[in-house]
């Protein structure tokens, strides 16, 4: 019988990251340093986590026939992200983003998402017939809006539960996300998702509101610091976050919860225990610096849990 798995249907980027010492002027030429290359995208985050929890898991999307597409299947090796349905686009470059990053903790970053345009609903249906009943698939919007939509819906008709990460946010108000189990904005995003005025004032719980009204089963918003609200027909409940002395970088800590939440799905953990689980693993990826290095394994996560139930 074939095992349930994370499958993560979404984002590759390469990231090229140099600092500064201030953000350059329009038309100016600085001098800069520490340029590096890493990994980036929050489908490959999300893959490379849930894998490190333990999670058998499998990435669906597209790269360039590049040196950067090429690294991104090495890293899945590495990291024991199943690769089948990795399509290499025949037409455009891996997805990048540039980075400039300031002393004064600025930073300016462009996006060309690039070979992820090629993951369309005609690729989508070719790269999803192995999902079955059970399976956990994970999307985030780093893919075009009505790609990720589809991917959903595909993925709901085929018996998986859906969890919609809805970032970079996008307004869907105007969508029908009835076919989404679980929908996990911050608590910004829950506001741009649900289509409100972003100079109104509203709370979480009428953000959340929005979304429920648009068919979306439960959903959760992370608040950082002060843990995830859920609603759900059973009404509202919050989940605390746990508490950390040495924050060092909150990048990818949204991503971390997002695929920390997939495998307690996975797992068969209620809602709660899922998010529990999911804020240790996001409070932890806040103590390492960078996204995929800062992101720990199953058992530092359940030690660190572990050590928290005996206080």
């Amino acid at each position: 019988m074939k095992k349930n798995r994370v499958i993560v249907i979404g984002s590759y980027l390469v990231a090229l990251v140099m600092d500064t010492d201030r953000i350059p002027l329009q038309g100016e030429t600085l001098v800069a340093r520490n340029f590096h290359q890493t990994h980036g995208g929050k489908g490959s985050n999300q893959a490379v986590q849930a894998a490190r929890l333990g999670a058998p898991t499998s990435f669906v999307g597209f790269v360039g026939n590049d040196s950067y597409g090429h690294s991104f299947v090495d890293l899945c090796k590495a990291e024991k992200v199943d690769t089948t349905n990795v399509r290499f686009s025949d037409k455009r470059p891996t997805g990048a983003g540039f980075i400039v990053c300031s002393n004064d903790g600025h930073n300016v970053i462009t996006i060309d998402i690039a070979a992820n345009l090629d993951l369309t609903p005609v690729a989508i249906d070719a790269l999803t017939t192995d999902i079955i009943p059970g399976d956990i698939v994970l999307i985030q919007l780093e893919i075009p809006v009505e790609s990720a939509l589809y991917a959903a819906k595909v993925a709901k008709a085929k018996g998986a539960i859906v969890i919609l990460n809805p970032a970079p946010a996008a307004n869907l108000s105007n969508h029908d996300l009835s076919f989404i189990d679980f929908i996990t904005p911050n608590e910004t995003e829950a506001r741009i998702c649900s289509g409100v005025d972003q100079n109104r004032a509203i709370t979480d719980e009428e953000a959340a509101q929005k979304l429920c009204v648009l068919g979306c089963k439960n959903v959760i918003v992370t608040q950082g610091e002060k843990g995830c609200l859920v609603l759900n027909e059973n009404g509202f409940s919050s989940v605390e976050a746990f508490r950390f002395q040495d924050i060092v970088d909150s990048t990818g800590a949204g991503d971390s919860f997002n695929a920390a939440f997939a495998v307690g799905m996975l797992e068969e953990k209620t809602i709660a225990e899922a998010c529990r689980f999911a804020n240790a693993a996001a409070g932890l990826a806040c103590t390492k610096a960078d996204t995929i290095p800062s992101y720990h394994y199953r058992n530092e996560v359940n030690e660190f849990i572990s050590k928290k139930d005996l206080i």
